[in-house]
């Protein structure tokens, strides 16, 4: 007897539902494409965005661009961008380093210095932080280094800052003020010898505590800001500047007695 061969339809799909199988397939390679499109459109759209941003911001004038909009701009070539930096911040630069240097022809070259750094290493900026605070950073290396090359500021001792004026004219005191022959009252005298003081004091101060309240009593600028220029943690900020405090009001108080009657 011939034996009946039936085929093996054990573990095999049935045929409606394999058609079936083919179905979701399909509609799964529409769903990729559809998300690859949709990544397309949503690039092209950034991309557009940022180009019409960037032609708005270019559209302003340059008074009325932020200090990052205009190093972005230095940074591609636009020196008129970079005089609005420099017409902005030549005067509080200067003003810093003088009262770090306390000699004034000084700090107009260090501050001349800080721009030239400014504009040639424009590539390596970064707005991660304010942009004052990246030129801060440049002006106190300047002016830090200026006074560790001098020397002798660490060495002037607290009798040479309070000394008479005869001796002062002979001495520091042309560094430490611009001339002036305009004639004086008693009052604006006084006022212009207590600066003088002051002035003399903070200059005696050793150079890592004079940075720091400079940038904080005289300039205004927060602990984080200062910690991010002289690159020290928050702490050790807050601490040399409550020790340059305690530094001038002992030099302060000293002035004060010798004037007592």
């Amino acid at each position: 007897m011939a034996r009946t061969v039936r085929p093996n339809t054990r573990n095999q799909p049935p045929a409606s539902p394999g058609a079936a199988f083919l179905e979701p397939a399909a509609a799964s390679d529409v769903s990729a494409s559809e998300r690859q499109s949709e990544r397309e459109m949503s690039a092209q759209a950034r991309a557009i965005r940022c180009e019409t941003e960037v032609a708005t911001v270019a559209s302003l004038p340059y008074h009325a661009r932020d200090d990052h909009e205009l190093m972005v701009a230095t940074r591609a070539g636009d020196e008129s961008a970079f005089y609005e930096l420099v017409r902005r911040y030549r005067s509080p630069i200067t003003n810093y380093i003088y009262r770090m240097v306390s000699d004034y022809e000084t700090a107009v070259d260090l501050a001349q210095e800080t721009f030239v750094r400014l504009y040639t290493h424009a590539d390596r900026y970064r707005a991660n932080h304010h942009f004052s605070t990246y030129i801060y950073k440049i002006a106190s290396n300047l002016a830090i280094s200026e006074l560790r090359r001098r020397k002798r500021w660490n060495l002037i001792s607290l009798v040479s800052f309070f000394a008479s004026s005869d001796e002062t004219d002979a001495g520091d005191d042309k560094d430490l003020d611009l001339p002036d022959t305009r004639p004086l009252q008693d009052a604006q005298l006084l006022e212009d010898e207590q600066r003088r003081v002051v002035r003399r004091a903070v200059a005696s101060l050793p150079e890592k505590y004079r940075a720091a309240i400079i940038l904080r009593d005289i300039e205004g600028l927060e602990y984080d800001r200062i910690a991010a220029i002289l690159q020290l943690p928050v702490g050790t900020v807050k601490s040399r500047i409550n020790r340059a405090r305690s530094f001038l009001r002992e030099k302060l108080r000293a002035y004060m007695r010798e004037r007592e009657p």
